[in-house]
């Protein structure tokens, strides 16, 4: 393991093991003869000593001693003395067990187990762990238990700070130890500790402290680990925030009660069509939270009352928790102008999962307009094309960039703490910044390089509300680029940086936003403006980001890229046609998050890999039907078990039983025969187009 070669073993060495293992199997079967009759006897417990000290990973064995314990403190003459005499025994046991091996999870458990019973002196417990630390310091089992030994001695986190601080200077390689500093100190500032009620001091000293081991040695990895935590501390606000939201603040919302995809003279950003009057209203957090709910968000309308709306976290699993909250609110046809508030976090209940309040309450508001059907639906086929190819685009005039670039100006929700709260975060980064462009021109560092990257992304993230730019996205695609070339192991994640980059940039300015803005072609009356489509192909993206600035969007068009998953694009809620053809999606399951897009109409899947892999790997990177996250919300009556096509496509039937489709593109993929076609048409019957085909 670790990079050693196997060595094949001597003659005597392979008959030593081969008596060891006859000598184990025979105690083995003793001590299994014990345990199923419940002997509990001194040479019952005896001998399960001897096999833990031949084999310390026998958890059974670890469990049978727990239970010969409970049943010696359980009888009737039981006094102290004699309890602590057990427990002192058990104490031996693991001691002996941990010197055959240091890093057995069993021996730790139970020796935790035995201290918390209380009887025992704590005190030697410090004393041995310095025994064994100065044998292996990085041990993480012997820093574990070290963390459970100060907690129950009641060791304040400042003592055991300075601790590691012995320690990472006696070996600056030490993983566990920065690893301990990084809990203590997000202990301290969690209880606000003397000395510690500001990460504004503390950081920057340590910044100090971590540069110290990273200039001596660039090329060992346990000071960037603790670099990139300290980095996270920096950048991440302890309470939760509302990045944005859809329909933004301001907006004039215009509901189209419209059969037809193309259709409204107004914002291509506001003009939603909707067959059941109602639309999505999407909250986009900074970091997953929980506790959304009609007590914690207040919507006020006059036509709908607030507890009535249902708000739903959307994520990859069924977690209660989640960065996007979606809910449903029903427009009256008859109220043809409504406004709408939403308060979000005036109550408390919002918490994000590092179990911090939202504390930032926030208010937007905006108007929703019902649009009555204008167009003369007889001369409009039911089953009309819609091609996100080419030709079907044309720019914007110079009016419609103006529509859109005010309707870009409402999309984020402006926090006014964020200035003097961020303050101090900049200048931490920019000197960091500045301290390793120092070190990258004395030496080329690929771990350098990456943390460069990732400091100037936040630093452009933390400046963004005032620059209104990303200055140094330029220079971060060229570190990625150049990290791709030097160490193509890591290719892929590399890859993945450069397209988050890249998706950051498209959409940091209206400037740069608008040129992938086209207006889409009406096929049946140019006189009406068609939905705007943004198009992001043919820009070599691996992975998708920046939802939070893409939540307006209902054309999308991703084809001819990389990507290989689309997780997050459920955060899209008013997309109605996406175009996936020609990317490397590699099996139905990666079509996991657009069952939540109820509004999707149209999907080009074409051109894609899937198929071409008997096993697909990506199951086990996200969910998939066999995991608990799908289908845990059908109905438990439902069954296709008289359907055998069914049955053997159910992957498929998981993934498209939800949908709602008018047309579907899978032409050009390896499981997209004839037969696979039909199941298709089996589970949306609602389906008018298959592969340009129209369906009977």
């Amino acid at each position: 393991m670790h990079g050693r070669p196997r060595k094949a073993p001597k003659p005597e060495e392979e008959a030593a093991s081969v008596a060891k293992a006859q000598k184990l199997r025979a105690l083995q079967t003793q001590f299994f003869s014990f345990h199923h009759n419940k002997i509990y006897t001194k040479e019952a417990v005896e001998l399960s000593a001897k096999l833990l000290e031949i084999n310390p990973e026998s958890y059974t064995a670890w469990n049978y001693r727990k239970l010969a314990v409970e049943h010696y403190l359980s009888q009737p003459d039981c006094n102290p003395d004699w309890i602590k005499s057990v427990l002192d025994d058990e104490l031996r046991v693991v001691e002996n067990a941990l010197r055959q091996n240091f890093k057995s999870y069993g021996a730790w458990h139970h020796r935790k187990w035995v201290i918390s019973k209380g009887h025992s002196s704590i005190d030697n417990e410090l004393r041995l762990l310095d025994k064994f630390q100065k044998a292996d310091s990085r041990n993480f089992h012997a820093w574990n238990y070290r963390r459970f030994v100060a907690e129950s001695m009641k060791r304040s986190e400042q003592d055991e700070l300075k601790y590691t601080e012995d320690m990472i200077y006696k070996n600056f390689s030490n993983y566990s130890a920065w690893h301990n500093r990084s809990v203590l100190l997000s202990a301290l500032f969690e209880k606000k500790a003397e000395g510690f009620l500001s990460k504004e001091k503390v950081l920057p000293e340590e910044y100090e402290f971590i540069h110290q081991a990273i200039f001596t040695d660039p090329d060992d990895q346990s000071g960037w680990f603790y670099h990139l935590w300290l980095l996270d501390q920096t950048v991440t606000t302890d309470s939760p925030l509302l990045a944005s939201s859809w329909p933004g603040h301001g907006y004039d919302v215009f509901l189209v009660e419209d059969r037809c995809y193309n259709g409204s003279a107004f914002s291509p950003f506001t003009a939603l069509h909707s067959d059941s009057g109602s639309f999505p209203i999407v909250l986009y957090f900074n970091q997953p939270v929980g506790g959304v709910s009609s007590s914690t968000v207040t919507v006020e309308c006059g036509f709908n009352k607030n507890e009535d709306l249902l708000w739903k976290p959307l994520s990859a699993s069924n977690s209660q928790t989640a960065r996007v909250w979606v809910a449903h609110l029903k427009i009256p046809s008859s109220d043809l102008l409504s406004t709408v508030e939403v308060s979000v976090g005036h109550s408390k209940g919002i918490i994000s999962t590092r179990g911090f309040e939202y504390s930032h309450p926030s208010m937007f508001s905006f108007k929703v307009h019902v649009q009555p059907m204008e167009r003369d639906f007889s001369q409009v086929s039911v089953a009309e094309s819609i091609s996100l190819r080419e030709e079907n685009f044309k720019i914007y005039g110079s009016q419609s960039e103006e529509s859109i670039i005010n309707s870009f100006n409402q999309l984020s929700i402006k926090n006014g703490h964020e200035s003097t709260a961020s303050n101090w975060r900049s200048e931490a980064l920019a000197k960091e910044i500045e301290c390793f462009r120092e070190l990258l021109s004395l030496m080329d560092c690929k771990i350098g390089k990456l943390t460069l990257a990732r400091l100037l992304m936040a630093y452009d993230v933390m400046s963004y509300p005032f620059a209104n730019k990303l200055v140094h996205s330029e220079e971060v695609l060229e570190l990625c680029s150049d990290l791709m070339k030097l160490d193509p192991t890591h290719y892929q994640y590399y890859k993945d940086e450069h397209s988050m980059v890249l998706l950051q940039k498209v959409t940091s300015s209206k400037e740069s936003l608008l040129q992938h803005c086209f207006q889409y072609k009406d096929s049946v009356s140019s006189a009406i403006c068609g939905p705007v489509c943004l198009r992001l192909n043919n820009l070599s993206l691996s992975r998708m980001g920046a939802f939070e600035k893409l939540l307006w969007v209902q054309m999308l068009d991703l084809s001819h890229n990389e990507l290989q998953s689309i997780e997050g694009l459920e955060a899209m809620q008013l997309l109605s046609c996406l175009s996936l053809r020609n990317n490397k999606l590699r099996s139905l399951t990666a079509l996991e998050p657009l069952r939540k897009l109820k509004l999707l109409r149209v999907l080009d899947i074409s051109y894609n890999q899937i198929g071409d892999h008997s096993i697909d790997t990506t199951r086990y990177l996200c969910s998939s039907p066999l995991s608990h996250s799908v289908g845990s919300e059908s109905n438990k009556d439902e069954t296709v078990t008289s359907d055998v096509a069914l049955i053997d496509n159910w992957e498929a039937f998981y993934i498209f039983k939800d949908f709602n489709l008018n047309q579907l593109e899978i032409v050009g993929n390896t499981i997209a025969d004839e037969k696979f076609k039909s199941v298709l048409v089996k589970i949306m019957p609602k389906l008018k187009q298959l592969d340009g085909k129209l369906l009977g």
